[in-house]
């Protein structure tokens, strides 16, 4: 897997700071997308473990200053064993932290693939579904068009079904 960008105290991406990974290679390719750039899976540089202990050593240093990690793309469920690996770190070795993550993917597909599931139980708040210009929203948090959700994962597998998280 190859990274765009790590990106160090992030305003943007989920409450509060964040420290965020953009991770390459999308196969949505959704039109408008802010990101296009990363589409290419070649794109950036490698992720490597040296890059995995830089994140895990940012959340811990960071403190109550940092919230959590964000994972967005390219497509970050299209590489659920290395992020599956480095989620499972964060919540391991920084358990205060919690996880947010940006996919194309709607969340009842990612509950029928095994691994991607794997990766999905781990995360706090997903953002699902595909960018999709023509209900693009610049008003909406977190998201950039109104199919989009922003998904309390924790509440969503313990009752079996979507719950949104409160903004």
């Amino acid at each position: 897997m190859n990274y765009a960008d790590y990106k160090r105290f992030d305003f943007l991406n989920g409450t509060g700071i964040r420290h965020s990974l953009f991770v390459s290679g999308c196969h949505f390719h959704c039109k408008g997308c802010w990101n296009a750039v990363a589409w290419n899976p070649e794109f950036g540089q490698p992720y490597t473990d040296q890059i995995e202990d830089k994140i895990i050593n940012d959340l811990k240093d960071s403190g109550k200053t940092v919230q959590g990690l964000s994972l967005l793309g390219g497509e970050p469920f299209d590489h659920p064993d290395t992020l599956t690996k480095l989620i499972g770190r964060v919540k391991n070795e920084c358990p205060d932290k919690d996880i947010w993550c940006w996919t194309g993917f709607h969340y009842e597909d990612l509950l029928h693939d095994p691994e991607r599931r794997d990766m999905l139980n781990q995360i706090d708040v997903l953002i699902d579904g595909p960018f999709d210009i023509t209900k693009r929203n610049l008003k909406l948090k977190f998201r950039g068009s109104s199919n989009q959700r922003v998904i309390n994962v924790n509440e969503s597998m313990k009752k079996r079904q979507v719950v949104l998280q409160v903004q």
